[in-house]
């Protein structure tokens, strides 16, 4: 166990650190180029698998809320070229991938209720390829993958007993140690700068509760929150109501400059 905290502390220094957009240190190995090729084939796949919205009413009205979000991004990624689709799926749903895509499913159209709402969710989804998280999710997968490869070498070098249930237990508590919590992090972080950036772009912070009391009032069943990948929709808004005073200066900010979206 001792050699397989070492290589993974070792992997993390190799790599380096870097800082999230809330503070967080993060461990990425891949490039920024690298991460926008896997973004750019995976939204190339979608659209070729799945049915695209052509209505044009829809996709403006997406579309408007997409392009006042990314106006208020960091340079590095306000600049890129951004693709939005909207895609015929009835899931309360969108994405954002690194390179510059942005996905949206129609069932969503029916849960957000207004422009400030859809404005709440691709916020957020934004906000996980700023914060780099797809990157962090994938060097993390990697380094849990090389630790649990050295580990099992090690026991089985050592001749260890109940080695298979060992190394099941590992692979368990890799799960729920670090890979779920993991996730709820980065929903959390990703909330935080996504309330941030509707709020700079001149959408209503308050709105972002009532997309997910929406949320929780469509959702059927859900797990305990610690068997989750996403925060529960009542840690959202508790956490979301927290944020909503600096979040409300950043838009009246934004509403003083002229920043008054009319999405429709």
């Amino acid at each position: 166990m001792k050699k397989m905290m070492l290589a993974l502390a070792a992997v993390a220094v190799i790599a380096g650190c870097k800082t999230s957009p809330t503070g967080r240190t993060q461990v990425t190995l891949y490039s920024d180029t690298q991460m926008s090729q896997l973004g750019g084939a995976s939204f190339a796949q979608m659209k070729e698998q799945q049915k695209i919205n052509r209505d044009p009413a829809t996709n403006a009205y997406v579309q408007c809320i997409s392009d006042a979000v990314v106006a208020v991004l960091p340079q590095k990624f306000a600049q890129q070229k951004w693709e939005v689709v909207v895609f015929e799926e009835d899931s309360a749903n969108a994405f954002a991938l690194p390179g510059g895509y942005i996905g949206v499913h129609t069932g969503l159209l029916k849960v957000a209720k207004n422009q400030d709402q859809l404005a709440t969710v691709i916020g957020h989804e934004v906000g996980h390829v700023i914060a780099e998280h797809s990157n962090e999710r994938a060097s993390q997968s990697q380094v849990l993958q090389t630790g649990m490869q050295l580990g099992s070498v090690a026991l089985e070098a050592g001749e260890v007993g109940y080695r298979n249930e060992i190394m099941g237990a590992l692979g368990l508590g890799a799960q729920y140690g670090v890979v779920l919590p993991f996730s709820r992090t980065h929903e959390s972080e990703a909330d935080e700068i996504g309330l941030e950036l509707m709020a700079k772009a001149g959408f209503k912070p308050d709105q972002s509760v009532a997309l997910w009391q929406n949320m929780a009032q469509s959702g059927g069943a859900t797990p305990p929150e610690f068997l989750s990948t996403h925060p529960s929709p009542a840690s959202r808004i508790n956490d979301l109501q927290k944020r909503m005073q600096t979040a409300n200066v950043l838009y009246q900010d934004a509403y003083n400059k002229g920043k008054r979206p009319q999405c429709k």
